[in-house]
């Protein structure tokens, strides 16, 4: 699939897919031949691992050592102290998500908590 539609899939911006190639996140599986980047579903679930990993706090350096760990799992032919060193990687990653996910739920209940406070102030009238 072209750019254009790998962008409406992922919710990600022309641009945004640009830069992920240009910083080595992501490269197009192939080239049409008039030079479009083609993209196939397993790029398309690459790009979906970014997004999730942006709004977490995850640095692009950090993007790019767990897509790489990744990489070399679902490849295969690691011997058993390569693939627990790898796993590890990955559950490290997933330990900084979940920490970032319950600092985020915490902003949010804050947030909701003052848009009440401002909803209560309010006149029974201008309420939605």
């Amino acid at each position: 699939m072209r750019i254009g539609e790998v962008a409406t899939r992922t919710g990600l911006s022309l641009r945004t897919i640009r830069h992920y190639e240009e910083t080595g996140l992501v490269t197009p599986s192939a080239r049409s031949p008039g030079g479009f980047r083609l993209y196939t579903e397993t790029d398309v679930a690459r790009l979906m691992v970014i997004r999730r990993m942006k709004p977490l706090g995850f640095s692009l350096d950090q993007m790019r050592d767990l897509l790489a760990a990744t990489d070399r799992l679902d490849g295969g032919g690691l011997d058993a102290g390569e693939r627990e060193a790898l796993v590890e990687r990955v559950r490290g990653y997933e330990r900084v998500a979940v920490e970032q996910i319950d600092r985020l739920r915490v902003q949010l209940a804050r947030a909701e908590d003052f848009a009440a406070t401002l909803r209560a102030r309010l006149p029974d009238d201008s309420r939605p």
